[in-house]
């Protein structure tokens, strides 16, 4: 049977040594077992999160990626406690990005440095749509669209709509491959096609067309393919 972390010297308890040091004095397990709490009656918070950690390689960025089925197969991790390591492991994710809204996207780098905390590690398909006016000037973000692991829908119509309520001069599309592979399948490639040439129609320029995956993207209009 371990010894309770109440029984350990003061200086080896992870919220102690938070208080008495600071956050930057501990590691992660440390930090990984205040947000646990508590153990259970053979392992220690500390502990369960020392094998949480182990069991996928010693990396934050692994553990992010989890889904709640897959945190609550470690030992000592349930439900409530997965949920919990999961919101502060997404709320560090949404950190990255501060939040900022971009006042001007004009390079394809602006617009992946603005939507990459949102898209990172999810492991299903989304697209979105984002408006710009005729400065090029940020309105609106709008999730068109969730699909499965392999495809998702993007309805030109409810794009178009979309743009024309809220004045916007053009757009700039955006969605995600959970494989990985951040280059365009032939869909991807007549979609935006298609949706140029609606654009032209009602004045609407599709400026750009970002696939991400994982910290990459791919730009059709850095490819010459618009």
């Amino acid at each position: 049977m371990s010894i309770p972390i109440n029984k350990w010297s003061v200086q080896d308890r992870p919220r102690e040594k938070f208080y008495t040091n600071g956050r930057k004095s501990l590691t992660d397990a440390e930090l990984l077992a205040i947000i646990i709490g508590n153990g259970t009656k053979n392992h220690s918070a500390l502990q369960i999160a020392q094998t949480l950690l182990s069991n996928y390689n010693h990396s934050l960025d692994s553990l992010k990626n989890l889904d709640l089925q897959q945190l609550v197969k470690t030992r000592g991790i349930g439900t409530a406690k997965a949920i919990s390591i999961l919101s502060a492991l997404e709320l560090s994710n949404r950190c990255q990005n501060k939040g900022e809204i971009p006042t001007k996207l004009s390079k394809s780098h602006d617009v992946f440095e603005y939507v990459k905390s949102h898209f990172s590690g999810l492991k299903h398909e989304e697209f979105h749509i984002v408006l710009l006016n005729n400065s090029n000037r940020f309105i609106e973000r709008i999730c068109i669209s969730k699909g499965g692991i392999t495809g998702t829908v993007a309805d030109g119509r409810i794009i178009f709509k979309e743009a024309l309520i809220r004045n916007a001069t053009s757009i700039i599309l955006l969605h995600n491959h959970p494989s990985g592979n951040i280059n365009p399948s032939e869909s991807d490639k007549i979609l935006t096609k298609n949706l140029k040439e609606f654009g032209k129609c009602i004045d609407i320029t599709v400026m750009d067309h970002l696939i991400l995956a994982d910290n990459f993207y791919f730009s059709f209009a850095d490819e010459g393919l618009l």
